[in-house]
């Protein structure tokens, strides 16, 4: 078993991650947040970029995306400045994911999304940051603190960014009318796969 400090730390960091959703919707923009949905709506291609967590969790904004039928990738900053942007032509949508908004991998890309005319989401807890300031649509993130002792490991802040993707997929889902025939199209693999194609 392991030692009652440990076991008093994982159960409190069920408390700090439920906490940190539920005072998210006190900085909810609904301006900004409706305008980030057009954005995506009416984008030919999505691109999205982060670093560590941020683009772990971007890559699964990509995959959300993808599951509603808007064409979209991850693209790695490393690769982003050596072709990656390519993807992208004008009118398309970035999303940048930066807690802090001062990310240095990902300013080069926000500057060739500026010249190319793709329009910028950028998600951060830092709005007079660069990426923010740099952007067309800014998403507040709100993090109360990370799980571990020290504050510091890519934790609640990982759940808050991704808590926002979700929404904006259930909010595409509505505003684009998305059905689940198409979904089990496209996803006829495993349990839901399973379930959809059965109720066809």
């Amino acid at each position: 078993m392991i030692s009652k400090e440990a076991m008093d730390m994982a159960l409190a960091a069920y408390d700090i991650e439920a906490e940190c959703i539920r005072d998210m919707k006190k900085y909810f923009d609904a301006q900004a947040f409706s305008d980030a949905v057009e954005l995506l709506k009416n984008a030919e291609r999505i691109g999205a970029a982060g670093c560590g967590h941020s683009g772990i969790a971007c890559r699964h904004f990509a995959h959300l995306m993808c599951c509603i039928e808007r064409p979209a990738r991850f693209i790695s900053p490393a690769e982003a400045v050596h072709g990656g942007t390519g993807y992208l032509k004008s009118g398309d949508v970035m999303l940048f994911a930066s807690r802090g908004g001062k990310t240095a991998e990902l300013m080069p890309i926000l500057d060739i999304c500026k010249a190319k005319g793709v329009k910028v989401i950028t998600v951060t807890e830092n709005l007079s940051s660069p990426l923010a300031k740099g952007a067309d649509v800014v998403l507040k993130q709100y993090v109360n603190r990370e799980t571990d002792k020290y504050n510091c490991q890519g934790t609640t802040s990982t759940t808050a960014l991704i808590m926002i993707f979700h929404a904006l997929q259930t909010a595409l889902i509505e505003e684009t009318g998305y059905a689940s025939e198409q979904f089990a199209l496209i996803h006829p693999g495993g349990a839901v796969g399973q379930r959809l194609n059965n109720n066809r």
